[in-house]
């Protein structure tokens, strides 16, 4: 009950900032957007982001931390993109800018209108639900955001997203995309060991693979590329996007390829040590122990 209490605080103090700010101006709260080290005043948060440029040439990578997110202190939003094709470092910066922002508009007026209309302790059943949906709307929002730009061209490029909110004991997960979360936990014996909270969105996943199908997009690998399935539009070779999710890429949008992310939830236990959120070019060389 605290916390819903605090999360209306938060609400409260979101709302009379007053709605109409400039873009320039910074969110309230402690806002990491580069490689550092965040801890926030008064938080027992702490979270580091480190991203470097592979032997691709542009790093198209980039992440976010807002601890204290929404104006309230036991909230942080954490958040990894990949960006992919000739303009993905911009997609991702776009949607790095756009998500967090979508998702607490959203969040907010879902809090307010459950609390107004069955009150706090119905709130606090729905928690996890009202963050499910926000997600989902937000998501929606920013993908259409994109395809109505005029200053960025995400029609063969686009992004992943994988982010988490952790509020007070609650941390939820949504996952557009391969890149990947893992747990650290303790186990009965006292050793550290991972749990994997993700899906890796792969096109070649039987539910991801008949959805593309089903939109007549085509899934495959290539020959010089064994195991690397990627998607295909009905009668070229191209894009061959090797994800099933994600923002942009509207070529393939129509042909099986979404931006709806899968959320899911888990209550933080003492047991809990850290949470990597990381893109599929570190999973790709690591395992989820190491």
């Amino acid at each position: 009950m605290r916390q819903i209490s605090s999360m209306l605080q938060g609400l409260a103090r979101s709302m009379s900032l007053g709605k109409e700010r400039k873009e320039a101006e910074e969110p309230q709260g402690t806002v990491l957007r580069s490689s550092g080290t965040l801890w926030g005043e008064g938080s027992e948060t702490f979270a580091a982001a480190c991203s470097r440029r592979g032997e691709k040439g542009t790093n198209q990578d980039t992440s976010i931390v807002w601890e204290g997110y929404g104006c309230q202190d036991d909230t942080i939003f954490c958040g990894v993109f990949d960006g992919h094709g000739q303009w993905g470092h911009y997609v991702a910066k776009a949607v790095r800018e756009s998500l967090p922002q979508q998702l607490l508009c959203r969040w907010q007026e879902a809090v307010a209108l459950t609390s107004l209309i069955d009150g706090e302790k119905r709130l606090g059943d729905c928690q996890f639900d009202l963050l499910r949906q926000s997600y989902l709307a937000a998501a929606a929002a920013v993908d259409e955001e994109l395809r109505r730009s005029r200053r960025l061209d995400a029609v063969n490029s686009g992004c992943t997203a994988l982010s988490i909110v952790k509020q007070g004991d609650l941390m939820v997960v949504a996952n557009v995309g391969d890149s990947r979360a893992v747990l650290a936990t303790t186990s009965d014996d006292g050793d550290v060991t991972a749990v994997q909270l993700t899906v890796d969105f792969k096109p070649d996943l039987p539910q991801e693979k008949a959805r593309i199908i089903q939109c007549e997009g085509r899934v495959h690998c290539l020959d010089d590329e064994p195991g690397v399935h990627r998607v295909w539009v009905p009668h070229r070779d191209a894009p061959g996007l090797a994800m099933s999710r994600a923002f942009g890429d509207y070529c393939v949008k129509d042909y099986g390829v979404i931006s709806a992310p899968e959320v899911t939830q888990r209550r933080i236990t003492a047991r809990d040590q850290f949470v990597i959120l990381a893109t599929d070019g570190v999973w790709d060389v690591l395992s989820n122990e190491e």
